[in-house]
């Protein structure tokens, strides 16, 4: 189920895409995404169980961390960079969250950071380089590609934050479902998507698929997997499970867009692959 999920988040690229080559902005899509995320979700839940659907109103700051700070600021990124750089290292900059996650959470959680942890953000910020390319006379990617990117890990980070704290009230799924709700709330006013354009263009039935796909996909469905999982295998192995995303990831951007990658970028994403295995080594123990 994990291996699963980390492949529907792999598979994102495909949908943006599309999306993209419709000329819908990165904030358009990334309110597609949320908003109708947020309708299947309520919809599930409604069937399942809908107590899941009971929070407190005092606890709508951190729905505000994980929807806004994290989820807008990161899904936006995150599109940018797809656009900016390509799929490959868009996902791999996108890998750069758990250093800082390590971070943040010696900041606001006091956790250690061991000599594992030294290392892994050692191998991130050197696969960063050789992936994006930062070594001289390169000038493959621009620095407003390799920041967005960046910024996208970043965001990705803040979701573990937030989702850290809330996780001691709240069920995963609760937690996931008014993310987007508050995200949504966010990002419809100053998305386009609600214009009679954006209608015209979902008029095409393939527009149409690609936004329900993309909701169902690499979102709610990829969401469900990866939680009904962690309930039959450990945490730790489920996040080293879930690095096949950017390996799927780069086979799509290989496979269906014609892109390549060099020898040194190779290289930079088993970096920043490996750094992900020593962070979460001390939990294999």
């Amino acid at each position: 189920m994990v291996a699963g999920a980390a492949a529907l988040w792999g598979a994102i690229g495909l949908f943006v895409d599309k999306l993209y080559q419709t000329d819908f902005t990165s904030v358009d899509i990334v309110a597609f995404r949320v908003s109708v995320s947020a309708i299947l979700l309520w919809i599930y839940l409604k069937l399942i169980n809908p107590d899941l659907l009971k929070v407190s109103w005092r606890d709508a700051y951190l729905f505000f961390g994980t929807g806004v700070l994290s989820i807008v600021f990161f899904n936006w990124s995150y599109f940018t960079a797809m656009r900016e750089t390509s799929l490959s290292v868009a996902v791999v900059l996108l890998y750069t969250g758990p250093t800082f996650v390590v971070i943040m959470s010696r900041i606001f959680f006091g956790e250690r950071i061991t000599k594992n942890k030294q290392a892994a953000l050692l191998f991130t910020l050197i696969g960063v380089v050789l992936v994006s390319e930062l070594y001289p006379e390169s000038g493959e990617i621009s620095m407003y590609g390799l920041a967005v990117g960046v910024g996208a890990g970043f965001g990705y980070a803040l979701y573990s934050i937030f989702s850290k704290i809330a996780l001691k009230k709240y069920r995963p799924l609760t937690i996931l479902f008014y993310t987007f709700l508050v995200a949504s709330l966010f990002i419809l006013p100053i998305s386009d998507i609600a214009t009679p354009e954006a209608a015209e263009k979902l008029m095409n039935p393939v527009n149409l698929v690609t936004v329900i796909g993309l909701a169902i996909f690499p979102t709610v469905l990829a969401y469900l997997l990866y939680t009904e999982g962690l309930k039959k295998i450990e945490a730790g192995k489920a996040s080293i499970t879930a690095m096949t995303e950017p390996v799927a990831a780069t086979f799509i951007g290989i496979f269906m867009f014609g892109e390549t990658l060099s020898s040194l970028q190779i290289a930079g994403i088993v970096l920043v692959m490996l750094s992900v295995l020593l962070i979460q080594q001390k939990r294999l123990r």
